[in-house]
């Protein structure tokens, strides 16, 4: 396909007034200018839509695409977004964080370098506190790691788990997609749910072979906020949206060869944390499980908690 654009930068928001100019002024700045970038407002009741409106209506020199849809999660934006996007690129860069002013430039740079590498769908740059601090771990200064002292690390999505390496690519970073890869591997959706982790796409991608490359620079500027998705407690997001909980771990169990006694363990801990929540019926057919399994654990469950 043909794309307008080099990179589609992508903004899912909600109720981010307050903060999301601190992002739009880090895009104005940029080195690199041949991008669009794509807002999509989850369903704010603030006056996101009129700051947005504001700032396509600035002398711009480059267009500023903005959408509104009901509250449905950044997962369910983010499939938007990849059916209109213009970009050849994909990056998606949250509301409340803002760019270093060389983003672009870097990852169009480091994207020309694995152009023509058909195995590969992306790379990953870091995020940190500030243009020079990172809470991640890195391996530059670390005599011991294979990629020390150089330039990138060629991996998979997958060594994100030390399950799968010595050395993960723990952390926030900052992910950048082929845009015709990435629309192959949307974000399922669950009728009723809002959230899902978004990783599913990228592990699905690293289980189908693909690879991306993985360089340490920071891109991204972020910070933890009181209204944060972060901040607000990972597993109520997930207790609230157990059809994209149970299918994160089942993959993840699968790609990863998990044996047997550990996939046991993950089923009774599904049974454990929902148990209160849905039926046996609902965990087994969320989890793709025999309802036996959970029959054993609600009885196993019921002695131990006598």
């Amino acid at each position: 396909m043909a794309y307008q654009y080099k990179i589609t930068l992508f903004t899912p928001t909600y109720n981010r007034a307050y903060i999301i100019n601190r992002l739009y002024e880090s895009i104005r700045r940029q080195t690199f200018r041949d991008f669009e970038w794509i807002v999509y407002d989850d369903g704010s009741t603030d006056n996101t839509e009129e700051l947005v409106q504001q700032w396509i209506n600035d002398k711009n020199d480059f267009p500023i695409r903005f959408y509104k849809g009901k509250n449905g999660g950044k997962c369910r934006a983010t499939n938007r977004a990849l059916e209109v996007a213009d970009g050849e690129i994909f990056f998606t860069i949250d509301s409340d964080d803002f760019l270093t002013d060389d983003a672009c430039e870097k990852i169009n740079g480091w994207m020309e370098s694995i152009r023509g590498l058909k195995d590969y769908c992306g790379i990953v740059a870091n995020r940190g506190q500030t243009p020079t601090e990172t809470r991640n771990t890195t391996w530059r200064d670390d005599p011991n790691c294979p990629w020390y002292q150089k330039p990138y690390r060629d991996a998979t999505f997958l060594e994100r788990y030390p399950e799968a390496t010595e050395y993960p690519i723990d952390g926030e970073r900052a992910e950048v997609f082929w845009t015709d890869i990435f629309k192959q591997y949307p974000y399922p959706e669950f009728e009723g749910e809002n959230f899902i982790t978004p990783c599913i796409p990228w592990n699905r991608m690293a289980h189908d072979g693909y690879k991306i490359r993985v360089f340490e620079d920071i891109i991204w500027i972020w910070e933890y906020l009181e209204d944060g998705l972060t901040i607000k407690g990972a597993f109520n997001r997930f207790y609230n949206n157990p059809q994209g909980y149970f299918l994160s771990h089942i993959e993840k169990a699968e790609f990863l060869k998990y044996p047997l006694k550990k996939r046991i363990k993950m089923y009774y801990n599904f049974y454990c944390d929902f148990h209160d929540k849905l039926t046996l019926k609902q965990i087994a057919e969320y989890s793709n499980t025999p309802i036996l399994y959970y029959q054993v654990f609600k009885l196993y469950y019921s002695v131990r908690h006598r």
